[in-house]
């Protein structure tokens, strides 16, 4: 089966509204130069709260083919729950897809975490993909447990969603101490996890689940490692941190992702 590559560019806190619209605008500009396929590649950007709207109206006057979501969700549909954003809000700005447990979040935000699976579902039941972090720190890393742990943030989802929920999953396997630090996994780690988690979905569910979910690496992503990264078979494109920041360097990645679909 064929899994169409996704280059998602998570803004993290950066970024006001006019400066996200400036970078949606170049970004267009440079793809469209590029005669960028966005049939062989999809990209998408992840702003925080204040931004969408002014994504969604650039996006929308101008018919770009350009995706884009949120960092975060609630459980909450409505109701007393000061500074929260719920799944349909963020729907209803035309929104495909939400993180779900980054691992920032994990960090700094752990109440969030015992939470994850029905983030998960207000997302899917708003219509949205998750984007489902998973990954290891340096001391799982040095204990030999990385490819369990992943994969066991992975069970602690889909042992509770059914096989068409689990299809509509995208997992970001983002090793947490590649994040942010220049480091980045070899090819073949990614791959190991990559493969690990696909494994794990097949066992569960069946091989036609396993398929249809995409599966993308983030940590230090640069257009110097893009392509290698992606010729792995399980490698389905970038959770792009830092990278995202810079329209050129994200515009490359991009670029490389469609030629390496293109070329598969």
């Amino acid at each position: 089966m064929a899994r169409k590559p996704l280059v998602a560019g998570n803004w993290k806190m950066n970024f006001d509204h006019l400066e996200a619209t400036y970078f949606v605008q170049k970004l267009a500009w440079m793809l469209r130069d590029a005669h960028f396929d966005y049939r062989k590649c999809e990209v998408a950007l992840l702003p925080s709260f204040t931004s969408l709207r002014s994504v969604q109206v650039l996006v929308e006057a101008d018919n770009l083919h350009l995706k884009y979501g949120a960092q975060a969700v609630s459980v909450t549909s409505q109701g007393a729950f000061t500074g929260d954003v719920s799944a349909d809000m963020i729907a209803h700005l035309g929104c495909s897809y939400v993180i779900v447990g980054h691992s920032e979040r994990r960090k700094y935000h752990p109440k969030d975490d015992a939470n994850i699976v029905d983030q998960v579902r207000a997302v899917l039941a708003a219509g949205m993909q998750p984007i489902l972090c998973v990954g290891e720190s340096f001391e799982e890393r040095r204990q030999g447990i990385e490819l369990e742990f992943a994969v066991g943030q992975v069970h602690d989802v889909t042992r509770d969603l059914s096989e068409d929920e689990t299809k509509q999953l995208i997992i970001g396997y983002e090793p947490v101490w590649a994040i942010g630090s220049g480091m980045v996994a070899t090819p073949e780690s990614a791959q190991d996890a990559a493969r690990a988690i696909r494994d794990h979905i097949r066992l569960t569910f069946d091989t036609h689940v396993a398929q249809s979910v995409r599966i993308i690496y983030g940590g230090s992503v640069t257009s110097k490692n893009a392509a290698q990264l992606l010729s792995e078979p399980d490698v389905d494109g970038f959770l792009v941190g830092g990278a995202s920041l810079d329209v050129n360097e994200f515009t490359n990645i991009a670029r490389i992702a469609e030629k390496v679909a293109t070329r598969d």
